[in-house]
């Protein structure tokens, strides 16, 4: 037995299949010193054929059958199997839980079924979730004044700039009004300048505005900063890779390479700054060298 015992700690991987699930199949690596026996136990985990109903093949990456192993006390690697071999589980168990095909075949399972009657008597079910729901939520509309929000449309018209609070998205308002397919109250619609809105500019089939897809988005007024001042152009202007062409910016008066050129300088100064400081030698009670 020592002869057949292999040295160190070698493994081989064996594609698994099964007689019973034909849809299994999987790369699992087993140790060559680990006995028939051990093997099937691992097996046993992984298919759910116990160890005394399995039978195991051993077949070449050809499909031809190597042996059978019989023997649950000798090694695995008594009967030499190489990486790509196939390792074929044979359930002799008829009453076995792989058997029937029911764990491919989710038809032949037989499932439980509850009349439409006997469903509604039931609380705490997904269904009576969604009616409450649905309740609470028109409710909610119709404490919901058709004039809601209107004050706060009065400075907002279409095509100005804007920024949306929830993201700090911008873009141009397309709309401002009462939205018959949305909640009671005024609405802005805003095209945005990337593409981070939900839709063209219609919603539930209706038409509000135009704008490429998924630039469009409907807000409550309260949400929308419009007017962009000096401080955002300014800040649009700094975020750009290139100078903007607009007169807006241009009276800015700083342009990005004076930014850039400020910010250089500056950093420029520290670093002098830093290199004086570690000059600072101590050489005797009262000298110092200085570059």
């Amino acid at each position: 037995m020592d002869k057949l015992q292999v040295q160190g700690d070698e493994s081989v991987l064996l594609r698994v299949t099964h007689s019973n699930i034909k849809s299994f199949a999987s790369d699992v690596r087993f140790s060559l010193q680990m006995t028939v026996e051990a093997v099937k136990d691992k097996l046993w985990k992984k298919c759910g054929t116990s160890v005394e109903s399995m039978c195991l093949e051993l077949y070449d990456d050809t499909g031809a059958k190597v042996s059978d192993l019989a023997d649950n006390t000798r090694p695995l690697g008594f009967y030499s199997p190489q990486d790509g071999f196939r390792l074929h589980v044979i359930d002799l168990d008829p009453s076995s839980v792989t058997s029937g095909g029911w764990l491919e075949d989710t038809s032949l399972v037989e499932k439980y079924k509850i009349s439409d009657e006997a469903y509604n008597k039931l609380d705490g079910t997904y269904k009576k979730f969604k009616e409450r729901m649905g309740v609470q939520h028109s409710n909610l509309e119709s404490k919901i004044s058709d004039n809601y929000m209107e004050d706060l449309c009065a400075n907002i018209k279409v095509g100005d700039r804007c920024q949306v609070e929830v993201g700090e998205k911008r873009g141009i308002v397309k709309f401002v009004g009462q939205a018959e397919t949305l909640a009671p109250g005024f609405w802005v619609g805003i095209q945005y300048d990337e593409p981070l809105g939900k839709h063209d500019g219609m919603v539930k089939g209706k038409r509000y505005f135009e704008c490429p897809p998924l630039c469009g988005g409907m807000v409550r007024p309260d949400k929308v900063q419009r007017g962009l001042g000096d401080n955002v152009v300014k800040a649009e202007w700094r975020s750009m890779a290139v100078r903007p062409k607009n007169a807006t910016a241009y009276r800015l008066g700083t342009s990005r390479n004076e930014i850039l050129s400020k910010k250089m300088k500056s950093k420029l100064r520290k670093t002098i700054k830093s290199i004086e400081s570690a000059q600072l030698l101590f050489c005797g009670d009262n000298e110092r060298v200085v570059a």
